[in-house]
């Protein structure tokens, strides 16, 4: 199984692929970045082409996406939103199985604390993954996170189904 897994936003946007079966394995990771200077429609047509981009490119089974969180910052869950809005367009138009993960259930899965630490969870994906170095920049470390917060939740489905 393919996963891409997508941090969302419109100033940077995280990626990360894995290749899983009975391990998990690095495909790919990094961002998205849109220049500041132009429009919001601009930037928003720019996340879609390149999500697109990474469908065509790594043909995954499935997308997994960080659902939308806001605490504070209203303006920022806004362009998150919309950010969220192309992926979610973009893996419609390819028949792309989409799944949603909140922060503390991504945090469960990767270090098996819904309340961990950014610093926390960048080192457990380190580890899974066996690489040498933290994935960077944040972004990218989190999009691997929810990528295999899915694989975890994957596996996890199966063996129950195949218990029964």
């Amino acid at each position: 199984m393919i996963t891409l897994g997508i941090d969302p936003g419109t100033a940077l946007l995280g990626f990360g692929v894995i290749e899983s079966n009975d391990e998990s394995n690095l495909v790919d990771f990094g961002v998205v970045e849109t220049v500041s200077t132009i429009s919001m429609p601009e930037r928003l047509k720019f996340v879609y082409g390149s999500v697109v981009e990474l469908i065509d490119r790594y043909h995954p089974n499935v997308l997994a996406i960080e659902q939308l969180f806001f605490a504070r910052n209203v303006t920022t869950a806004i362009s998150v939103g919309q950010a969220r809005g192309v992926v979610l367009l973009a893996a419609a138009q390819a028949d792309l199985k989409v799944v949603e993960y909140t922060p503390s259930e991504v945090k469960q899965a990767v270090v098996g604390y819904g309340k961990a630490e950014k610093a926390q969870m960048q080192e457990m994906v380190r580890i899974i993954l066996n690489l040498d170095h933290i994935p960077e920049p944040d972004d990218a470390a989190d999009a691997l996170a929810i990528a295999l917060c899915h694989v975890q939740h994957a596996a996890f489905a199966e063996r129950t189904a195949d218990a029964t």
